[in-house]
């Protein structure tokens, strides 16, 4: 018997072409897309979001085409609770969040492989440029960068699980982006020259007006101090400033100052200059490992796309690492994630808490 595949279809080239490369493999394959927002946003056939009607619309037409079932699952309650209420819980503490690797783990290969196990789907698939490899003497699973390193998404996908794992197809990984755009338009697929969509789906315009329309308890003014802790000027809500930002300080300089700290807890800003950015250290908490860490030296992404440098692992313990950069970073940020891998494959991943 074929195995059915639950094929996750956003609307976009990428996880249409992989509907139709599972097709091709010889998979049942059945599409799905994930309605994650249940606000007005998705009603506007303009909407950029994850879930407008264009993009339902889109994804549908594609599962026409390939002759393939399609269905809209309402998980928008879930992504409330699992994305929205971080994402805003995040700020409101002081930190940077990243939704995208939370809707990845909880959402897309969460509830989403739940759902497939629902229909007897065997497996789940994505449209994410990223490739799942096997360690052949202990079995485990993990995550290798895809083919095409311009739009590789390995990054996002650090906080899978084993079992996560072991069920997950991921067929563009092997791709580079044109060749899908290609292979989309040869099959007469309407999304061909789609543009990708924008980082963070559920944000239509800044995001301090999300955090208010989404009623969080926001900080209110308070003092931007340098280093010393000389106050220099006042700021709105320390929620709207990031590490290594530098417009919007309020505070005029020949130098230009950067947000150094945010310090939550005594409603400040503290800011300085360039140099005062670089760490040598930082600490990582909330650890997935994909592989075992046996050796101590990897390379790191602390950002999306961030380039990947040289870093030695201190001390590490379950889920928490400190570890050392081979050269000075900036603007290492707390609530971004840190994701340590070995050539091309993801030994692991977790929160960075604090530069050290």
């Amino acid at each position: 018997m074929k195995k059915r595949v639950l094929v996750a279809m956003s609307g976009g080239v990428d996880s249409s072409v992989a509907a139709y490369l599972l097709q091709k493999e010889g998979y049942e394959v059945v599409g799905a897309t994930i309605k994650t927002w249940s606000s007005d946003e998705c009603k506007d056939e303009r909407a950029k979001g994850c879930c407008s009607i264009r993009d339902i619309t889109d994804a549908r037409a594609v599962a026409g085409r390939l002759g393939i079932p399609y269905y809209v699952l309402d998980l928008s309650a879930d992504f409330k609770t699992k994305v929205i209420d971080y994402f805003v819980s995040t700020y409101v503490e002081g930190r940077t969040p990243n939704p995208c690797i939370q809707c990845n783990t909880h959402i897309k290969f969460g509830i989403f492989r739940q759902k497939a196990e629902e229909i007897g789907a065997d497996w789940i698939a994505t449209g994410h440029y990223a490739r799942r490899g096997q360690d052949p003497v202990t079995g485990r699973y993990f995550i290798r960068e895809g083919l095409d390193h311009s739009k590789d998404q390995s990054y996002v996908l650090f906080g899978l699980s084993q079992p996560q794992l072991k069920k997950t197809l991921l067929p563009v990984g092997e791709y580079q982006k044109s060749d899908i755009r290609v292979m989309a338009q040869e099959l007469g697929l309407r999304v061909f020259d789609k543009p990708d969509s924008q980082e963070i789906c559920f944000v239509s315009g800044h995001y301090s007006d999300f955090l208010k329309s989404a009623g969080a308890d926001l900080p209110g003014a308070g003092d931007v101090v340098d280093r010393s802790g000389k106050v220099l000027g006042r700021h709105e809500g320390f929620h709207l400033y990031t590490i290594g930002q530098r417009k919007r300080l309020g505070v005029t300089d020949p130098t230009p100052f950067y947000v150094v700290d945010v310090d939550a807890g005594n409603n400040r800003i503290v800011i300085g200059k360039l140099a005062d950015l670089d760490r040598k250290r930082m600490r990582i908490t909330g650890i997935n490992w994909m592989q075992d860490p046996a050796v101590k030296d990897y390379t790191v992404k602390i950002r999306s796309r961030h380039s990947k440098v040289g870093m030695h692992i201190l001390e590490f313990k379950n889920d928490t690492a400190v570890v050392e950069f081979c050269s000075s970073q900036t603007a290492v940020t707390p609530g971004q994630a840190a994701v340590i891998y070995d050539g091309d494959s993801v030994v692991g991943g977790g929160w960075i808490q604090s530069a050290v």
